[in-house]
């Protein structure tokens, strides 16, 4: 435990105008960066558990966590610190396979450091000019890779308020009123339309913007977790037959169980011909948009869609949060959000005002989510990025090997499109009774019980759930680039360790 004198308190740090070279403000935050830089290595170190569980009563026994009415001491606050680190999940850990957003990029982490020390809001250029530069520069690249020349982008708190923007967007280009007048401007009632594996957030729009969830309409995807097109063109046709109008249709491009993408041109062509917002959500697949190896034909015709999410902070790497979105049209942000707060937003600044970002974006408060993101591609370069991708996705594909290679033990639901590996431990009582019904309710009942032996043993940590079409599966996910082979075989042998009795 790194130790600072006894007698030092808050109050030879605070207030925080003092300079850093006071000795205990120097001691203390170089205390709380060695305490930091050993929970890096920590995380690296496969033998290491990945969490030390405890259920939530237990847990408030173990921790101190009230506030008190007098200033602690630095000492204790450094315990604080040690002790929160104790009791947090290792998402960096090389054996968490458990989340899209997953491992721990050094280079990303150190911008995420200076952020915060440099605490600076998103809102104009007068505040934060270097930033604000990277922000356009990060953005413009990511557009160019997309397939447009020109454009607009903005990095929001993550993918569901990514996607938010975007539904605003599509409902202020095709009716320009609603912004002053409200549902007084429409013709009709508006509906939308999106796969029926999709993330809520698609949904949630419809809610969070008046439409109601029954005017978001669910295409039937399929057995690959796919949106079917036909069925997407019967639904819109079926929808202007009851005098609705279809305006947003959302595909995604890597959806969270399966990481299916949908067929972007067929999509595009039937938006096109229905005059509908075409939306993509690649939140969790957006990486591969970098890779020469996998982008096609997953990303084939992205080009044509109106609007785009992508979120760094999954499958590239960057720390929590780093969500962008993306639009073709130049303009639509700041003609949908702004509200001309002139207190913020002056006209007459003496700098070019279409720097300042905050009348583009809802929320006016934006945290620093660019400074992360720029130095991590600095870090790797376009062309690193892509092997980054390239690496995480043959990892997916030797998983697969492995699986298949021990099929009496483990069963693959399908072929993934994305580093999502879904499939079924087989414990020995099951082995060689044939695959049906009974046998995969059997399955099932398993996945619970292994994850509770994951997490009590803090050995292994991968993800379980049900979809539509069969109940409770294994979902692994390799988005962490400190994952290798010998790692992949570790998740294997363990899930059949910890059910050897089942």
């Amino acid at each position: 435990m790194p130790k600072v004198q006894p007698t030092s308190s808050t109050r030879d740090i605070i207030p925080c105008v003092q300079s850093a070279d006071s000795a205990e403000t120097r001691e203390f935050l170089n205390k709380i960066a060695e305490l930091l830089v050993d929970y890096v290595n920590i995380q690296n170190d496969r033998k290491e558990k990945i969490l030390d569980f405890h259920h939530p009563e237990d847990m408030k026994k173990l921790l101190t966590l009230d506030i008190p009415e007098d200033a602690v001491t630095l000492q204790q606050l450094v315990k604080d610190c040690a002790m929160t680190l104790k009791y947090q999940v290792k998402t960096g850990h090389p054996h968490f396979f458990n989340q899209l957003s997953c491992g721990l990029d050094v280079v990303s982490m150190a911008g995420e450091w200076l952020t915060a020390t440099a605490n600076t809001n998103m809102f104009t250029y007068e505040i934060a000019p270097v930033f604000i530069l990277m922000e356009n520069v990060v953005l413009s690249k990511m557009r160019k890779i997309i397939g447009w020349d020109g454009g607009d982008s903005i990095l929001a708190p993550g993918g569901s308020i990514s996607n938010l923007y975007a539904f605003l967007a599509a409902r202020h280009k095709m009716f320009p009123n609603y912004k002053e007048h409200g549902a007084r401007a429409l013709p009709g009632e508006l509906v939308m339309f999106t796969s029926d594996q999709c993330h809520y957030s698609v949904k949630s729009c419809a809610a969070v913007c008046g439409l109601g969830t029954d005017n978001c309409v669910m295409v039937p995807s399929d057995e690959h977790g796919r949106l079917i097109p036909s069925e997407l063109e019967r639904l819109i046709l079926e929808r202007k037959a009851r005098g609705q109008i279809p305006f947003f249709v959302n595909a995604t491009a890597g959806t969270t169980v399966l990481g299916a993408f949908d067929p972007i041109n067929a999509v595009a062509d039937i938006c096109e011909k229905y005059k509908c917002w075409f939306h993509v959500d690649a939140a969790w697949g957006g990486g591969l948009l970098l890779s020469q190896k996998y982008r096609h034909p997953r990303f084939t015709g992205i080009e044509r869609c109106d609007s785009i999410t992508w979120n760094p902070h999954k499958l590239m790497g960057a720390l929590l949060q780093c969500s962008t979105i993306h639009f073709k049209e130049d303009g639509l942000l700041i003609s949908c959000n702004q509200m001309s707060a002139e207190y913020l937003f002056m006209t007459d600044k003496l700098y070019d005002i279409s720097y300042d970002t905050g009348d583009k974006v809802i929320q006016c408060g934006r945290h620093n989510d660019i400074f992360k993101l720029w130095l991590q591609w600095r870090s790797k370069g376009t062309e690193g990025f892509g092997k980054h991708m390239d690496h995480l996705m043959e990892l997916a594909e030797y998983e697969v090997k492995r699986i298949k290679q021990q099929s009496d033990k483990f069963y693959l639901i399908m072929e993934p499109e994305c580093v999502n590996v879904s499939f079924w431990y087989i414990p020995k009582r099951l082995r060689g009774v044939p695959h049906d019904a009974k046998k995969v309710q059997e399955l099932a009942k398993i996945c619970p019980i292994i994850k509770s032996r994951m997490m009590q043993s803090g050995t292994l940590m991968v993800g379980y759930q049900p979809d539509d079409r069969r109940p409770n599966f294994f979902r692994s996910i390799i988005s962490s680039v400190a994952v290798t082979e010998a790692d992949v075989d570790f998740m294997l042998n363990e899930i059949d360790r910890l059910g050897q009795d089942l």
